[in-house]
């Protein structure tokens, strides 16, 4: 009688995924490094203009960048 009440067997585990590369510090330091370049490269000449051609007060409505 016992047999009819008794648990289901749980299937096995999954191995575990292997491991992630470790990386020392030069090769991090490195991957910054040219991460960072890729972007700044990336954003080209505009990234670097602020203002149109008219400049700062340009905007018509004459009131300048505080609000006066």
């Amino acid at each position: 009688m016992s047999g009819l009440f008794s648990k289901p067997k749980t299937p096995p585990t999954p191995p575990l995924p292997p491991a992630p590369p470790v990386r020392t510090n030069e090769e991090a330091r490195q991957a910054g490094s040219d991460e960072r370049r890729r972007r700044l490269l990336a954003g080209g000449r505009q990234s670097t203009i602020l203002t149109s051609g008219l400049g700062v007060t340009g905007g018509g409505n004459g009131k300048d960048l505080l609000g006066q």
